[in-house]
């Protein structure tokens, strides 16, 4: 008599996988939910002569950058070879942004005195290491990571400092001392940008260690760094 056949079953994800695919949700509702009292709540000193309108719309757009660009790339490919949606690279680009917002909401800026530089070295640190999770798996070499990563970090540095000088700076309180503080926070951004690229590299480095039986273990890289 020929045996019954094993039933499969489809394995149900637990409350850590549930949270890991939520957490870039919440970042950005809670980003936004700031921004909105920012912009729209009258009487907040804080809030005043920093560009929270333009904020409230670069912001979202900024945080959504990756899981736009995964979702366009991965529509033109069979769902058998589409890459799992990059979460954790995601949830890393998106904190930044909600870090900035919460250090103005509580002030931050003006009641901590080394809490601006501590936001461009950390902040660098967090937005490089998600996009170098993104484009780390398709470097061959751990240096190649370092330089790229840390070159996007100095990129995006003179970036945000351009688009604060246009947006507010310029027509500010914070002339007078913008050209020093703007070197300030470009060498910080870039640091933290290098520090993001030695951490994914030393993670590249220990999956492509070869195996006790000589084979690569850095074939689930791409996996491991994008999920």
């Amino acid at each position: 008599m020929p045996a019954a056949p094993t039933p499969t079953t489809t394995p149900v994800p637990g409350p850590g996988h549930r949270l890991h695919r939520l957490l870039p949700v919440l970042v950005l509702l809670l980003t936004v939910g700031q921004l909105a009292v920012a912009q729209w709540v009258p009487g907040i000193e804080r809030f005043e002569g920093k560009a929270f309108g333009a904020r409230l719309l670069a912001y979202p757009v900024l945080m959504l950058v990756v899981p736009a660009v995964w979702w366009l790339a991965s529509r033109r490919r069979p769902a058998a070879d589409r890459a799992p949606a990059p979460y954790a690279a995601t949830t890393l680009v998106m904190l930044p942004f909600l870090v900035d917002v919460t250090g103005n909401s509580l002030d931050l800026y003006d009641a901590v005195v080394w809490w601006d530089d501590a936001n461009h070295l950390v902040n660098w640190a967090l937005l490089c290491g998600g996009l170098g999770l993104l484009v780390a798996p398709t470097l061959p070499r751990g240096w190649q990571v370092v330089l790229l990563v840390t070159g996007i970090g100095a990129v995006l540095a003179i970036a945000w400092e351009a688009g604060e000088w246009l947006t507010f700076i310029r027509h500010g309180t914070e002339v007078e001392t913008a050209y020093e503080d703007t070197l300030a926070d470009e060498v910080l951004g870039t640091l933290g940008a290098l520090v993001a690229g030695l951490v994914l590299a030393a993670v590249w480095r220990s999956r492509a260690t070869p195996g006790p039986h000589g084979a690569a273990v850095g074939s689930a890289t791409t996996t491991t760094l994008e999920r």
